[in-house]
């Protein structure tokens, strides 16, 4: 076998470049494990990073091997036990395993088993999502800032020096302090050298010379090779930026009818939204909602682990978020945003008035409303009053959730960006 060997000297950073394209290179087969990762990970674990497997068969690299190749019917000196012709079944032990470790079909395949950091898991996961409908809104502050580089100064820190325009500015002044004493030098030495084949000699005059182009090579070594007025520093100012806000409603049920693996369905797939919205955007404000009878706006905590439950009325979380709306995020300077979970049990008398609140106050102010029922069993009354909004509001859309595998498909489909 040959083995070529590049002997070429590691940039910085050449480890993370690496990295990043082995993780293009199998992004297909990371994005599948991350996948049932997702769906087997506990709530409060599932930002963080993950094992990757690998078949070894799908990393090799091709190599070069020395041969006659093809097939090989040759019997080495010294064997005692085959002819020509005969087919010898491989060993059990061909991959260095023992009896108990080799596999029935006599054959193997090695895993190769790699860590992705946190970061890295979030970039694959939240890769291709989008809000939908996102637009800038007039806003009345400044909300964010970007940093521009803006020519040089005189002044500054020294990691933010501009090496090439201090050297030219060290150029510019040595040439403007030595061009005339160069020149002066050089009109004396033409000068002493007239006064060498000049008859007769006048010592005394080409002293005064000699001392005189002396003075000036002291002069000219005197001027620094760069000194802090050639100093320049890179300058950096901040530019504000138009910026578009957003607000997302997150809206669960926690009535009685939510059992607790309904519930730890609901908090897996906000858990996921939370951390895709903090990970994607700078200006969104995330506002939580529980519901059962009453509606109530709680903080993150409450609103994931609050063991709070009763009977059930959609409305009155639709009606909060309407208030808190019109009280808080004006819809010309806000993208509005609202996803509701529930197990699509509530009274039948009620169902209608979502509706009507949806179609009349929530949608014409909301850029998109995402439903998600998390049930097995046959749709009611409220899904069935969504299902007339989903046929006449492009900006609404609804989906079933059946079990925790359905979660991040689900999630996928309601986030992926739309196609422009």
């Amino acid at each position: 076998m040959a083995h070529f060997i590049d002997r070429r000297l590691n940039g910085r950073n050449k480890s993370t470049v690496n990295r990043q394209r082995f993780l293009r290179r199998h992004k297909r087969q990371i994005k599948d494990s991350i996948t049932d990762a997702i769906n087997k990970r506990s709530i409060t674990d599932v930002d963080s990073g993950e094992s990757i497997i690998i078949p070894s068969n799908d990393i090799l690299e091709p190599t070069f091997q020395q041969g006659k190749g093809g097939q090989r019917d040759a019997v080495l000196p010294g064997n005692d036990q085959f002819i020509p012709g005969d087919r010898i079944e491989r060993s059990r032990y061909s991959d260095g395993l023992s009896d108990d470790q080799a596999s029935p079909d006599n054959d193997r395949q090695d895993d190769f088993i790699f860590q992705i950091s946190k970061e890295e898991y979030l970039d694959l996961l939240f890769e291709d999502l989008e809000l939908p409908n996102l637009q800038k809104k007039q806003i009345t502050k400044l909300v964010k800032y970007k940093t521009y580089r803006s020519g040089f100064k005189a002044t500054g820190v020294p990691a933010n020096i501009a090496i090439v325009r201090s050297l030219q500015n060290s150029l510019t002044r040595r040439t403007a302090m030595l061009a005339g004493k160069r020149r002066k030098i050089r009109e004396l030495e033409a000068e002493l050298e007239v006064l060498k084949n000049k008859k007769p000699e006048q010592p005394l005059e080409e002293i005064r010379v000699r001392e005189e182009i002396y003075l000036l090579n002291e002069k000219i070594a005197a001027v620094p090779f760069i000194d802090t007025f050639d100093l320049r520093f890179k300058n950096y100012e901040k530019r504000p930026q138009p910026s578009s806000q957003a607000v997302m409603f997150c809206l669960m049920d926690v009535s009685g009818s939510m059992d607790q693996a309904t519930k730890d369905i609901a908090k897996r797939f906000y858990i996921l939204l939370y951390l895709f919205l903090m990970r994607s955007y700078k200006n969104v404000d995330v506002v939580f909602i529980r519901h059962h009878t009453q509606a109530k706006e709680v903080d993150e905590h409450e609103f994931f682990y609050s063991l709070e439950t009763g009977g059930t009325i959609v409305s009155s979380a639709l009606r909060l978020m309407d208030e808190i709306t019109k009280a808080r995020y004006p819809e010309n300077e806000w993208n509005i945003y609202a996803a509701q979970a529930s197990d699509g049990d509530n009274w039948a008398d009620d169902s209608p008035s979502c509706r009507e609140i949806l179609e009349c106050r929530l949608l014409p102010a909301t850029q998109y409303y995402f439903y998600i029922e998390i049930t097995r069993r046959a749709h009611q009354t409220l899904w069935r009053e969504y299902e007339y909004v989903n046929d006449n509001h492009e900006n609404f859309t609804m989906q079933n959730i059946g079990a925790p595998d359905d979660i991040f498909p689900v999630f996928r489909e309601l986030f992926k960006k739309q196609i422009r």
